[in-house]
């Protein structure tokens, strides 16, 4: 699978890793807007991804945060030098507001303790979970989705 991995994790690479193993994400138009050791931020235009009204449709709401904590965890691999998987074993969204602009989803990275503890753990059972979440900013700069899920990778 190591081919599947860009050599580096940036931007660019993190989007063209999206798009080549989650076509819908090509779809979507999404792109990796920031990968820094601190969060992940992941955003989608409106017009591909807006419902009947003309705002945010509500399965593009919830699949642009979900493949942010995707990709966050993806990039703790990445960073550890694991080539794993990552996959939902759950996920929920609270949708608060309308999106109608570009969605725009934030998920902060685990704290360096909490991927070190999740990395032992997978390389010790060759399975991990972690609990993330992301969120969505509306209009006012207020969480429009909130949105939390439970991500287990696999070597």
């Amino acid at each position: 699978m190591s081919h599947l991995v860009p050599d580096s994790v940036s931007t660019e690479g993190l989007t063209v890793f999206l798009h080549e193993q989650i076509p819908l994400t090509r779809a979507m138009d999404l792109r990796a807007t920031e990968a820094s050791a601190g969060r992940l931020v992941l955003e989608a235009p409106l017009e591909p991804n807006k419902n009947h009204l003309g705002t945010a449709f509500g399965g593009s709401l919830h699949t642009v945060p979900l493949l942010a904590c995707y990709g966050a965890l993806w990039m703790v691999l990445r960073d550890a030098g694991i080539d794993g998987h990552v996959v939902v074993k759950r996920s929920n969204a609270l949708y608060r507001a309308p999106v109608t602009g570009p969605i725009r989803a934030v998920c902060e990275r685990p704290s360096a303790a909490q991927a070190a503890d999740f990395l032992a753990d997978l390389r010790r059972n060759k399975k991990a979970r972690m609990e993330l979440r992301a969120t969505v900013a509306g209009a006012n700069g207020k969480p429009a989705v909130e949105f939390d899920g439970s991500f287990v990778a696999v070597l």
